[in-house]
């Protein structure tokens, strides 16, 4: 039982951390519609910084509590995650080959980390 816990912990702050990073990208986006240094922009864009430094802090426990070729084939996530919030929060239509991509990234993902014992 704790075995799977450690497990399962492992992962939520491996994908916590991927979720931090591709959140920061939204923050940036969100930003760019306003004008530089509006209060708009610079609050949009520090908490895109805010959440690039929480998740450079999370990405190094990442990597000591996985092989590297994990972690890093984990980090295309934040690409499917990207397509979801430009859905969500922009109106951004989806189109087959982003559905196909993100496909892709995923099966990609799972190989790896099947493959990694993980």
């Amino acid at each position: 039982m704790m075995k799977k816990i450690r497990y399962l912990r492992k992962y939520l702050l491996l994908y916590g951390g991927i979720v931090i990073y591709s959140v920061s990208s939204l923050m940036s986006k969100a930003a760019s519609f306003y004008s530089i240094l509006s209060v708009q922009f610079v609050v949009l864009y520090g908490c895109g910084l805010a959440f690039l430094v929480l998740y450079a802090l999370l990405w190094q426990q990442v990597l000591k509590a996985f092989p590297l070729t994990t972690a890093y084939a984990n980090r295309p996530f934040a690409t499917v995650l990207g397509m979801l919030w430009g859905i969500l929060f922009f109106g951004e239509k989806l189109s087959v080959n982003m559905l196909a991509g993100a496909i892709l990234i995923l099966a990609g993902i799972r190989g790896v980390v099947k493959a990694d014992g993980s």
